[in-house]
């Protein structure tokens, strides 16, 4: 059985689908770049407030993440008090269509999956 489990695991740790989701499949990430994508560049208290039920703590885990993947940018300026500023790559922006679309197929289908949700 073991034989067979690792087997499994090594022909999935080469998906790309399963590997990148991972990355962001998250409840935050996908917002968070919805967010920097629609406003443009943004403080992390600015962030903070658009996303309001998000702790600080999983706001700073999320962006930090983010970055590591290449799809949010953070800018240090050297003033007193220090400004940070994050906005979404080249690379965070090619997703966007692809987020966009899943967010309208979720508007659409909430209600459904809600409902099919309670027959469980």
């Amino acid at each position: 059985m073991r034989k067979i489990n690792r087997a499994i695991d090594e022909k999935y740790k080469a998906c790309p689908i399963r590997n990148v989701i991972e990355k962001f499949g998250d409840k935050w990430s996908l917002l968070v770049l919805y967010h920097l994508n629609e406003r443009g560049t943004m403080r992390f208290n600015d962030l903070g407030r658009d996303m309001s039920d998000c702790s600080q703590k999983m706001l700073s885990q999320t962006l930090k993440r983010l970055e590591q993947i290449g799809l949010v940018a953070r800018q240090v300026y050297p003033e007193v008090p220090p400004r940070v500023e994050y906005s979404i790559t080249e690379l965070g922006k090619s997703l966007m269509p692809h987020v966009i679309g899943l967010m309208e197929w979720a508007t659409q289908n909430f209600e459904n999956i809600v409902r099919n949700e309670g027959d469980l």
